[in-house]
């Protein structure tokens, strides 16, 4: 339930934390200064001289009249001096504001983030075994978890609603219940360019007015405008234009897939994600120069045994940190898929890729972590638990980022001094009691008791003390973002299809006794 109004959400202090959002990455460089300079060459070679296929009419007439030209099989091709230019003047530094400026993010430089997101069809309901087709609900559900989750900073919809066949209504119905279920950041993706203005206008009303949106802009678009290899699709190079609409960054995402759709040597789909990232954003600034966009060359990787997608092998951690380190080098905002282990439940499977992938993204200084929460089987399925329990795993590698600080105080040569001297331990000393909160990140879920206490609370497992977090949450939180009279509003304007039934506590959906 809604405690104290917006006001009353505004005032509160800040508890002390280990970990925040935007603390700085950047430690960990898989690729030296030479390789750098090396992969960007043969990035510039490939946008020069192979460029992108069937460009949108739209695109090509104004990269024409800016030096590109058409080679002899049809194909938009970049001159290196342009595309140099183009990542020199792009902004460097961007905003995602949330609908409580508690959550707004500053992303550019080293600033690490860790986002939810998906887009995965299906559902592992808390307890089961089996997946179901994911739905709305589940869409508001999951945005009510993120909104309670501290060390998931943004929320992109987890799940598609599967139950909608009209493609508007479908994307009008996810903006609302994102909006509905948390105050954090959004990113929204459309089925067609033509489904972002109606959004856009209904979330002018959520915000009060088209002006107060512009000032403060808590969701933003985009897509994936790349075919790969190598050819720009024509539906999401329209969403991406489009999605300039919002006055917010542009979010452009590239998946080549290693082995099947780019090289299945790692430096080769490297080049191709970083060109096809980059693709994007000439789509976006050829348009509408120096728009902020944030770049995600998302390289994929195939299991070469199958020819199908992993998202949680050693080698799909490496290429994205590489290619987070390519973004870096451009001074541009970065994101990257990590987080999308192949196991089919919230087990150890899915803890130790998920960390590993996580954790390099993060260390080599990726904005946005994406996929690094919620996800199970190759992207297929979302789960709460594993949204909670990776919550905790984020504290733990965002702990590991923020790293050790090194000053006359930590290095605590008085307090050894002092200790060694009297007491003889650090237990109730000044500096242990002044630092617990703020040097030391705690796990709502992982289990630090003694075997004897574990056994006697029931044996449980993290998945099972998961289980328990998301029926107290999902239970009790029912935020109202959206003024009741607003909401009228939007009704009577807009298909909107979640129950209001269902946006209320004491509705049977969540019990926190099941």
């Amino acid at each position: 339930m809604r405690k104290g109004g917006r006001k009353g959400r505004l005032d509160r202090p800040p508890a002390a934390r280990a970990v925040r959002p935007g603390m700085t990455g950047g430690r960990y460089r898989p690729l030296s200064e030479h390789e750098i300079d090396r992969v960007h060459q043969t990035v510039l070679d490939v946008l020069e001289n192979i460029g992108m296929g069937t460009p949108i009419p739209q695109l090509q007439d104004h990269a024409l009249r800016r030096g590109c030209h058409l080679n002899e099989h049809g194909r938009l091709c970049f001159p290196r001096g342009l595309v140099e230019d183009v990542i020199a003047a792009s902004p460097k530094q961007l905003s995602y504001l949330g609908q409580d400026p508690r959550h707004d993010l500053a992303l550019g430089g080293l600033a690490v983030h860790a986002f939810g997101g998906g887009d995965a069809v299906n559902m592992l309901d808390v307890g089961a075994d089996k997946y179901r087709p994911s739905t709305l609900l589940d869409v508001y559900d999951l945005a009510r978890l993120v909104d309670r989750l501290e060390n998931i900073h943004a929320f992109s919809r987890l799940v598609v609603a599967t139950e909608f066949s009209d493609q508007l209504e479908c994307d009008l119905n996810t903006a609302y219940a994102s909006a509905a279920g948390t105050a954090k950041h959004t990113a929204l993706s459309f089925n067609n360019a033509s489904h972002v203005q109606p959004t856009l206008q209904m979330l002018h009303l959520m915000a009060g007015g088209e002006t107060k949106f512009r000032e403060r802009p808590f969701m933003h678009g985009g897509g994936c405008p790349v075919i790969s290899p190598l050819q720009y699709g024509k539906d999401n190079s329209e969403v991406c234009l489009e999605s300039t609409k919002f006055h917010a960054p542009v979010w452009i995402v590239v998946a080549p897939q290693a082995g099947a759709t780019a090289p299945a040597a790692l430096a080769g789909a490297l080049v191709q994600a970083v060109a096809e990232a980059l693709a994007g954003l000439l789509l976006v600034d050829m348009v509408h120069p120096r728009h902020p966009v944030m770049i995600g060359p998302w390289a994929f990787i195939s299991d070469l045994r199958t020819g199908s997608f992993t998202g949680g092998s050693g080698e799909e951690a490496l290429v994205s940190a590489a290619a987070v380190q390519m973004i870096n080098h451009y001074g541009l905002a970065s994101s990257i898929g990590a987080g999308m282990t192949d196991s089919k439940l919230p087990d150890n499977q899915a803890g130790f890729e998920k960390g590993i992938a996580v954790a390099l993204a993060a260390h080599a200084g990726c904005n946005d972590v994406s996929e690094s929460a919620g996800m199970l089987g190759s992207l297929m399925a979302a789960s709460p638990e594993a949204l909670v329990i990776d919550n905790d795993m984020l504290g733990a590698v965002l702990r590991t980022v923020r790293g050790i600080e090194i000053n006359d105080e930590t290095l605590s040569y008085d307090v050894i001094r002092d200790i060694v001297h009297g007491e003889g331990h650090y237990l109730r000393h000044p500096q242990t009691l002044r630092l617990m909160r703020d040097e030391y990140q705690y796990p709502e879920l992982s289990d630090r008791s003694a075997p004897g206490d574990w056994e006697a609370g029931g044996s449980l497992d993290i998945r099972r003390r998961a289980a328990g977090r998301v029926r107290a949450i999902l239970s009790t939180h029912y935020p109202e973002y959206i003024d009741p009279e607003i909401d009228r509003k939007i009704r009577d304007r807009f298909p909107i299809r979640l129950p209001r039934a269902a946006m209320t506590a004491g509705n049977s959906r969540w019990s926190a006794d099941a």
